[in-house]
């Protein structure tokens, strides 16, 4: 059983007061809640894109231990309730990488799909080359979390993303990130515990 510090508390106190979350469901708003909380950015509140069903579908699979795969190390330290599957770092993807001219995080994300299978839940802070290299595998996840950050790529991801139709919390613009990301899983993670 996660316990919450005083500060924590207080700090969503605060946030409560600071943002209306009214236009989320319950899952919506714990995810929202703490994006905002990881971020300290309020913009969130009205760029972040999330369909209650697609969060339920994303808890259920969490609930069945679900592989959680991430594009970079960051976002997988940051989940620190549930192992994840990284695979950045791997040899495998580094020489994929260097033969198909593609980054390590696309490449990883390769061998995630042949390792993950079906129903895995699917974490992008980082690289929105990852995020664009899942929309083209042949995967079914479970839930994709989508929060890539940068000027070149990320916003357009995300969009992508979207008009993909796979169950998914994202944002729209260049905004997001290692912290986000892995806090928009966490919600859920933590869900039932808050």
């Amino acid at each position: 059983m996660r316990r919450v510090h005083p500060i924590e508390a207080e700090s969503y106190r605060i946030l409560r007061g600071l943002v209306d979350l009214s236009r989320f469901g319950p899952l919506g708003r714990a995810v929202a809640e703490r994006v905002i909380h990881a971020s300290a950015d309020l913009d969130y509140a009205g760029s972040l894109v999330v369909d209650e069903a697609a969060l339920e579908k994303g808890l259920e699979a969490l609930r069945y231990n679900a592989p959680v795969v991430t594009d970079v190390g960051m976002v997988a330290a940051g989940i620190t309730a549930r192992k994840t599957r990284c695979y950045v770092s791997d040899t495998r993807a580094r020489k994929l990488s260097d033969e198909l001219g593609i980054t390590r995080s696309a490449a990883g994300f390769r061998i995630a799909a042949e390792e993950a299978g079906t129903g895995a839940v699917w974490v992008v802070g980082n690289a929105p080359t990852a995020l664009f290299e899942l929309l083209r595998l042949d995967v079914e996840p479970a839930l994709v979390v989508g929060l890539p950050v940068g000027f070149v790529g990320a916003a357009e991801s995300k969009q992508e993303l979207l008009l993909s139709g796979l169950p998914a919390i994202t944002n729209r613009g260049p905004k997001g990130g290692s912290a986000v990301a892995a806090a928009a899983l966490n919600a859920l993670i933590y869900y039932e515990e808050d």
